[in-house]
């Protein structure tokens, strides 16, 4: 199972009908280059699915360059089409507030440690209430993990905020 081939997130749930997941692999294979491209710039990404005749990507990008050229890539890759929604933030970091002069922020995710007989799914049901959250707690520590069915017991895994609860 390659990286991307599969929906996540919140409102990937609804989506189980064939023809939807026709235009999921459509859609996924036009933007792939622009998906491994934002794996490239450490976009956590938290969401993938197909709602409607569109492609809905959600993430987090470490900064507003890796944001831009992540957006860059899909606008080459739409060609005009209006077939992908992307909302890509900006993480705030503690030391952009401080540099700016303001009150340290906290961080924007919780360090988990994996324990025996965890599963991503377990702990996804843990900290956002359902089990099928799993690949975004995958795709936040792609630089740990390569199999999202393989996590070891100590590893430190970062949970994302659940925001879009």
């Amino acid at each position: 199972m390659g990286l991307w081939d599969k929906m996540f997130g919140r409102g990937a749930e609804k989506v189980q009908q064939p023809d939807t997941q026709q235009l999921f692999q459509q859609l996924r294979q036009k933007y792939q280059a622009a998906l491994d491209k934002g794996d490239q710039e450490h976009i956590q990404f938290q969401n993938l699915h197909v709602e409607g005749d569109k492609l809905y990507v959600k993430g987090l990008a470490p900064s507003e360059e890796a944001r831009t050229s992540f957006m860059n890539q899909i606008e080459m890759l739409r060609a005009g089409a209006d077939d992908i929604v992307a909302e890509i933030t900006v993480e705030q970091r503690q030391t952009q507030a401080a540099a700016a002069g303001g009150a340290a922020v906290s961080s924007p995710a919780v360090t988990y440690t994996v324990a025996s007989g965890d599963t991503l799914s377990k702990i996804s049901k843990e900290y956002y209430g359902t089990p099928d959250e799993y690949m975004r707690i995958f795709y936040a520590n792609r630089d740990k993990l390569r199999d999202p069915n393989r996590i070891n017991v100590g590893q430190e895994l970062v949970i994302p905020p659940d925001d879009n609860g």
